[in-house]
């Protein structure tokens, strides 16, 4: 999950540096020089969340910086995203911000002459709204406003801030979300992540199912390395021992590892194992194999793009619509537990045949390059197309959601 009207990720999933290490409430320069000319027009976009945030909001953040090439793009975010915001190339700056317990921001402390625009992509709330008015800027675009759309509470959230920026006449394209691969190698290659941890309980899969497996996988011939966030050491070590993978299958320190090295592994791996967390979507970010789990909110609403290479595993109730579950609840949601570890075996088997990749992407040790996919790239990326995915993720595609779903009330944060 990652950010809209209901929550996403409050905790980073692995690596950059820890919070408010980059930065401490100064901006951040992105690239060199950015922040500093007097006169430059400047676009301010709010997205204080997680690292799943900021990655479903690079189709917005894209098609913004498309309609004003000469503006200069701040992006308000916590300081530890931005060695993320750096490498997908969507900001000029980094203005330091962050509530906590994923509140809105109180002030965004914005030192420039007013914006010449400012873009809510936070929540559908005042609180959000106000933080960027603050700024006093020339045009303000978001769903508070009177002249906004309505906002769907149940809608991917990609889709969600591409239809808030199409309302006003910025063409957005929400299949706009592939990174470039990253400049560092991978210090596993061809590996299977598993990554166990999640931010809240409900969206946290037992330790010991992770355990089972990795022991699955290891058995079938694959290196497995586990990764972790900050707060998450040691239940990647307990996913680690009850596995019997050796203490070096845990690479990083106390808050896990470096972004860039976070992001070339995923990026070199056979598949990416995972929950509803940051990491997932840096897996479909960087067309990685990918399995994801998910019990209290369906991937209708935070699941990968429908493509052959990402399996989404989901089993509600009946009738149930696409958020059932407190997805910040202390214990694992039920739905979760119905999924099993020779679930995730299967969907790992299923990903085994060569999956189609963005032209010019290094596909990882075992993959023939002349599989790769042949969609079009651009500068910033490459457009996540179609597939035969799963039917929660053609819903999510199509911005729609199972029937029967019913609506609730929207409230200010990131994921659900």
């Amino acid at each position: 999950m990652s950010g809209s009207g209901p929550g996403a990720r409050g905790r980073r999933p692995g690596g950059g540096p820890a919070r408010g290490e980059e930065g401490e409430g100064r901006p951040v320069a992105l690239r060199t020089g950015a922040g500093t000319r007097a006169g430059t027009p400047r676009t301010l976009v709010l997205r204080a969340l997680g690292l799943g945030d900021l990655l479903t909001a690079i189709p917005a953040l894209r098609a913004l910086r498309r309609a004003h090439p000469a503006h200069e793009l701040v992006l308000a975010a916590p300081a530890w995203l931005a060695p993320a915001a750096r490498a997908a190339q969507v900001a000029d700056v980094l203005l330091p911000a962050g509530g906590t317990a994923r509140e809105v921001p109180a002030a965004l402390g914005w030192p420039w002459p007013p914006p010449r625009l400012a873009v809510d992509l936070h929540g559908n709330g005042t609180p959000s709204r106000d933080a960027l008015a603050a700024s006093a800027p020339a045009r303000l675009l978001a769903y508070a406003e009177s002249s906004a759309p309505a906002w769907r509470e149940n809608e991917h959230e990609r889709l969600r801030w591409c239809r808030l920026l199409r309302w006003y006449g910025i063409p957005a394209d929400p299949g706009d979300l592939l990174l470039g691969g990253p400049e560092v190698p991978s210090p596993a290659p061809g590996a299977v992540v598993v990554h166990p941890g999640a931010d809240a309980g409900a969206r946290r899969w037992p330790a010991e199912r992770f355990a089972q497996v990795a022991r699955g996988l290891r058995a079938r011939g694959d290196e497995v390395v586990l990764t972790h966030g900050p707060g998450e050491l040691a239940l990647a070590h307990e996913v680690a021992a009850r596995a019997g993978l050796p203490a070096r299958a845990v690479p990083g320190g106390a808050s896990g590892l470096p972004f860039e090295l976070l992001a070339a592994l995923v990026a070199r791996a056979r598949a990416v194992v995972v929950g509803d967390t940051g990491v997932a979507h840096l897996a479909s970010a960087l067309a990685a194999p990918s399995v994801v789990l998910f019990g209290p909110v369906s991937p209708a609403l935070w699941g990968p793009p429908p493509h052959p290479r990402h399996q989404s595993l989901w089993r509600p109730s009946p009738g149930e619509g696409p958020r059932p579950g407190d997805p910040h609840g202390a214990r694992p949601d039920p739905r979760l537990l119905r999924l099993h570890p020779a679930d995730v075996l299967d969907a790992c088997a299923r990903l085994e045949d060569p999956a189609p990749r963005p032209p010019g992407e290094a596909c990882p040790p075992g993959r023939d390059p002349g599989e790769a996919s042949t969609g079009t790239t651009g500068t910033r990326g490459a457009r996540e197309g179609g597939g035969s995915g799963d039917v929660a993720a053609r819903d999510a595609a199509e911005g729609t959601v199972p029937a029967g779903a019913a609506p609730t009330a929207g409230r200010e944060g990131g994921a659900p």
